[in-house]
């Protein structure tokens, strides 16, 4: 009950403080928008690189990716060759 009546009291200062000071804040708005514009490109741009080092990166481990397939299919028959050599040797 006591945020609804601080919730309100707070609305209410707030549309008197808008109409009082209503030149104060159109000021504050002409210098605070181009701030949150740079600072939001910077943003985005930061975010923009850092997606295409993720998108290099991850073309690099796809390509790495099916080079250990092989490997690994190099080594399983590599086993699998050296398990039918330990049965021939302990079947003589």
């Amino acid at each position: 009950m006591t945020a609804l009546a601080g919730g309100v009291v707070a609305l209410i200062l707030g549309i008197i403080g808008i109409i009082v000071w209503w030149g104060d804040f159109l000021i504050l708005l002409r210098g605070g928008i181009p701030l949150i514009l740079i600072l939001g490109g910077a943003l985005a741009t930061y975010l923009g690189v850092e997606e295409l080092k993720d998108k290099k990166a991850s073309e690099e481990f796809e390509g790495d990716s099916a080079n250990l397939k092989n490997e690994v299919e190099s080594l399983k028959e590599e086993i699998k060759e050296l398990k039918e050599e330990k049965k021939e040797d302990s079947a003589e």
